[in-house]
């Protein structure tokens, strides 16, 4: 399945959204279950990246599978990251593997190389200090030692996938930052990206308001005074 570009404006208007903002307007659409558990940046600094997600699922390892030798395999992790096109976030079902890293440094190295945006995964790394040093951003629960067939083997890329106990489809969107990593259903982008555009300006003068002494009831959430008094600083724009 071939990934769909996201559009620069949405990117752009999106990138200005937190992802705490994204998860309030998914919850008033019904959907609870958006926050990818377990994704956490793996140094301070990473910024907010939002993409297409390229799914990568891995099941329990099997001995006769989750062998070295597979590494080599037309099914492998190796042919999944030259399957991956720029700016995509590689979203990994590790089903919350925390003994056997996924990744090392030369695979991120590549993803690096082929312009890949970043990669979220509900599992761990190996070789640390070398997935650093590639610069490709990553949110994960950790770090270990041993190679992903440890604990793991490989199946397939581009199918739907379940990451931190959410369910993630090839296209739908990722959108990263301090908090984890929070999944944007792919028919609902365009919306989110214009609410929360509004959502930001209004807790923007929610802050400004309480740093003047407001107090919280009937401001937060707006009554329809406070929201009679935002209306006309949205007017003095």
């Amino acid at each position: 399945m071939q990934t769909t570009p996201l559009s620069d404006d949405l990117k752009q208007a999106l990138a200005k959204v937190t992802t705490a903002s994204i998860t309030t307007i998914l919850l008033k659409k019904g959907l609870r279950n958006v926050w990818l558990r377990g994704t956490r940046p793996i140094k301070a600094g990473q910024g907010r990246l939002v993409g297409r997600a390229f799914t990568l699922r891995f099941v329990p390892a099997r001995e006769d599978l989750a062998t070295p030798e597979s590494w080599g395999s037309p099914i492998s992790t190796r042919a999944a990251i030259e399957a991956m096109p720029e700016g995509a976030i590689v979203v990994a079902d590790s089903m919350g593997t925390t003994d056997a890293g996924i990744f090392g440094d030369i695979l991120c190295a590549r993803m690096a190389k082929k312009k890949v945006a970043g990669l979220v995964t509900d599992g761990v790394m190996r070789d640390m200090a070398g997935v650093l040093a590639t610069g490709l951003p990553v949110w994960c629960q950790g770090a270990a030692a041993p190679p992903s067939v440890a604990g793991l083997t490989f199946v397939a890329w581009q199918e739907p996938i379940g990451c931190g106990g959410v369910a993630v489809f090839p296209d739908d969107v990722i959108v990263v930052d301090d908090d984890g990593a929070v999944l944007i259903p792919k028919a609902l982008v365009e919306t989110v990206a214009k609410e929360g555009q509004e959502q930001e300006r209004l807790e923007g003068w929610i802050m400004s308001e309480v740093e003047r002494g407001v107090p919280l009831p009937g401001l937060y959430p707006p009554n329809d005074e406070a929201k009679a008094r935002y209306a006309a600083f949205k007017d003095k724009k």
